[in-house]
């Protein structure tokens, strides 16, 4: 059977997303990467494979799938049909997982971008104190959530809700922020450090945070 086809940036937190997971549950993946800061994905040929012109986009044999937390789920699904730690078959286990994925892409994630995007895509050189407090206040949530877990759902094994949260936290952590008042948030941080499947993750954490600061005059 040939591998999937992962189309990847290193600096796109949602890639890095999918990857973890895939590296979590020993997946054969052939890696396609995407440059963005070359606008790779707005070619001809990928706006062919995927029309928002985004990344990550899964190729299974044919089969498309754009969306991180979609591909990972779906991972899950096809691979391990009969259930695994990282999306359980328990209806409310996975509603718990659930329920953390759409706080990352709803809350964490977008007030991440709203710090990060400016500079990015517009060259700010200074943090907005409205970004920063949304961004602080989004952490808070998470350090509550954490409060007596070990994993985010509370479950005993890491879930694709830790790998999509862990992307969006590795990014705040490379960027400087100063999280020593979300303990929850550190140590949570800490353990899912020494998993191999996040390796890469935090490389291109430090890759993406290295073009913001860059260019921003001020820190988190």
């Amino acid at each position: 059977m040939a591998p999937i086809v992962l189309y990847y940036c290193a600096i796109s937190g949602p890639c890095r997303v999918a990857l973890s997971t895939i590296r979590h549950l020993g997946i054969d993946v052939e890696i396609r990467v995407v440059d963005l800061l070359k606008k790779e994905h707005l070619s001809d040929n990928y706006i062919k494979i995927n029309h928002q012109h985004t990344v990550p986009v899964l190729d299974d044999d044919g089969f498309i799938l754009t969306e991180s937390r979609a591909i990972a789920v779906y991972l899950v699904e096809k691979y391990f049909p009969s259930g695994h730690s990282v999306y359980p078959n328990d209806a409310r286990e996975r509603a718990l997982i659930n329920q953390f994925l759409h706080f990352d892409c709803g809350t964490l994630y977008p007030r991440l971008r709203g710090v990060t995007l400016p500079a990015f895509y517009q060259g700010q050189t200074t943090i907005s104190d409205d970004a920063r407090q949304k961004l602080f206040e989004a952490i808070g949530f998470l350090n509550t959530y954490l409060e007596g877990k070990k994993y985010v759902s509370g479950s005993a094994e890491p879930t694709i809700a830790d790998f999509s949260l862990f992307s969006s936290v590795a990014n705040i952590v490379e960027l400087g922020a100063n999280l020593s008042k979300y303990a929850n948030v550190v140590s949570w941080y800490d353990n899912l450090k020494k998993l191999p499947s996040t390796a890469e993750n935090i490389e291109g954490a430090k890759t993406f945070a290295n073009k913001i600061n860059s260019i921003l005059q001020d820190r988190l």
